[in-house]
């Protein structure tokens, strides 16, 4: 048994916990096109691999549907051109039943931005995917609580409008990420300030398994975690060295000469293939 098909679900919704549609669909294919945030950085496996959202999504969603089958295309530091050149094209011709779509937001992080032409691509991306799956999926991508990020947030929320903008229009799924206070805190995020923990991924898991309509496992995703004395002065120095010397200025390198740390690197999971799931 199939999901819903596109004339049923042809329905926009921002999830948030309290609509959540709880149908228990049995889909049998998934698509996740992105960059490293589908990839999975930073929830690091023993051998080295990233598991992430996508991977844990897929495994649940196996347990539903015996024949279920699983590509990920998502490379870590793809823009949002990259992506549109290189994943677009291939997702819609695997014709699966749900395909979710993160990106852009490699793009608002760079020094310099044209939002118009990132509107633009990501528009393109949507026209061409919705008409091939039976449920796309869009985010609003979490939000680290910082200083940092502060000066990019007005990019990111341009960004969010557009996505909420094309959701209504193609009748796409849209997870609201940005708006969960849990995926907000620092904990919840690696060492390297950009991408999250094992328990982030977990979480995102969770909010798209129950946008997708399934029964939660986890209604408490959303929560704030509770709160904890914070660091002293000595150890936030010695994150902040440490940061710097291993993320930061590597990630200011590669975009001063125009390299990306996804450049050479193949899809996670380039073909449509069966998945069993990895464990949670």
């Amino acid at each position: 048994m199939r999901g819903p098909g596109p004339t049923d679900r042809r329905v926009w919704a921002r999830v948030t916990i309290c609509d959540a549609m709880q149908k228990n669909p049995t889909y049998t294919s998934l698509v996740a096109v992105g960059d490293s945030f589908t990839e999975g950085m930073s929830d690091l496996l023993p051998d080295g691999t990233y598991r992430g959202w996508a991977d844990l999504l897929a495994g649940r969603m196996a347990t539903h549907s015996p024949d279920f089958r699983y590509a990920n295309l998502a490379v870590r530091g793809k823009l949002i051109g990259q992506i549109v050149a290189e994943q677009i094209d291939v997702a819609a011709a695997m014709r699966a039943d749900v395909v979710t779509l993160v990106g852009g937001l490699n793009d608002t992080l760079r020094p310099k931005c044209d939002m118009g032409r990132v509107r633009a691509l990501l528009t393109e991306a949507v026209e061409r995917l919705a008409p091939s799956c039976e449920q796309l999926v869009l985010m609003r991508s979490p939000g680290r609580q910082g200083p940092v990020l502060e000066r990019f947030r007005p990019r990111m929320e341009e960004l969010f409008e557009c996505i909420d903008g094309l959701a209504e229009k193609h009748g796409a799924l849209v997870v609201d990420l940005y708006g969960a206070p849990s995926l907000g805190d620092p904990r919840m995020w690696d060492v390297d300030r950009l991408h999250l923990s094992g328990e982030g991924h977990r979480r995102v898991a969770e909010a798209v398994w129950q946008g997708l309509g399934y029964e939660p496992e986890d209604t408490e995703w959303r929560t704030p975690l509770l709160l904890t004395p914070p660091p002293g002065w000595a150890a936030r120095r010695v994150a902040d060295a440490r940061f710097a010397r291993q993320y930061l200025l590597p990630w200011i390198g590669r975009r001063l000469t125009g390299r990306s740390s996804g450049d050479g690197l193949p899809p996670k999971r380039p073909d449509l293939s069966p998945y069993e799931g990895p464990a949670e």
